[in-house]
């Protein structure tokens, strides 16, 4: 079986390939964990100008594993959730200061859409469909969405993304500016491929200058820790258990008795 995190380096672009297509691309801690060792490697290599995460299969990525969540959950770990592998990831996005460039097809939920926030340019099909389901799992936002999202779209079309958790389609995605280019499916990776390649020949130095004057990278990790905060709270949530219990029994959530 493959690894389902590889990397490839072909001039100047580091190609970060999610490789779970049997399961949607849905992401393990242990695939956090490779995911962290490879973005915090590429800030420190001067052979990597530039960052292109794509995927293998029809999804871009499922989002979290679900299963995966609910042994942290039931282990008592979601109180520590900011000790966890997602968290080494997203730390080591806030702060990247090499361009990353995402290639999305299909599915793109939760941290599927979330680290496209964490990029700076973004491929997307037509017809993929990008969603934030935090509240329907009894969650809360992560990967600095809670802001970085309603900067990109403004707050009324995030908070209905966050609190409905219904996804929109590449087409919207572009216009609501989540995304630089939006393209047929089978075009998707060759698009990006195309820009990654482009930003790569730019001047590293510069390059790496303009992205730090554009980003505060401690002010985003501080908020991903108190998003952390919130989201490991939650985990173990009563709340939770039952959009756990619904989602792998394949059935709406009953939080009338949620208080």
């Amino acid at each position: 079986m493959s690894e389902p995190i590889r990397t490839e380096l072909v001039d100047g672009v580091l190609h970060i390939v999610i490789a779970r297509p049997e399961k949607k691309n849905s992401i393990t801690q242990a695939m956090y964990s490779s995911l962290a060792e490879a973005v915090n490697r590429a800030r420190g290599d001067d052979a990597v100008r530039v960052i292109l995460f794509r995927s293998e299969g029809d999804s871009f990525s499922a989002g979290n594993d679900i299963m995966d969540f609910i042994a942290i959950s039931q282990s008592g770990g979601g109180g520590q959730m900011i000790e966890a592998p997602v968290f080494q990831f997203l730390h080591a996005m806030a702060d990247l200061d090499k361009p990353a460039v995402a290639a999305v097809r299909g599915r793109a939920v939760g941290i599927g859409l979330t680290l496209l926030l964490n990029c700076d340019m973004v491929v997307v099909a037509e017809d993929a469909l990008l969603s934030v389901p935090f509240v329907n799992l009894a969650l809360a936002p992560e990967a600095a969405s809670s802001l970085l999202l309603p900067m990109v779209i403004g707050h009324q079309r995030a908070f209905e993304m966050f609190a409905l958790g219904e996804a929109i389609d590449g087409k919207t995605a572009l216009a609501w500016g989540l995304a630089n280019r939006c393209v047929a499916s089978a075009e998707v990776d060759g698009v990006a491929a195309e820009l990654a390649a482009r930003i790569a020949q730019r001047a590293p130095n510069s390059m790496r200058k303009t992205k730090r004057l554009m980003r505060d990278a401690e002010a985003l990790w501080e908020l991903m820790q108190r998003e952390g905060e919130a989201f490991g709270s939650q985990m173990s949530s009563p709340e939770a258990m039952e959009a756990f219990m619904a989602f792998t029994q394949k059935r709406a959530p009953d939080f009338s008795k949620a208080g």
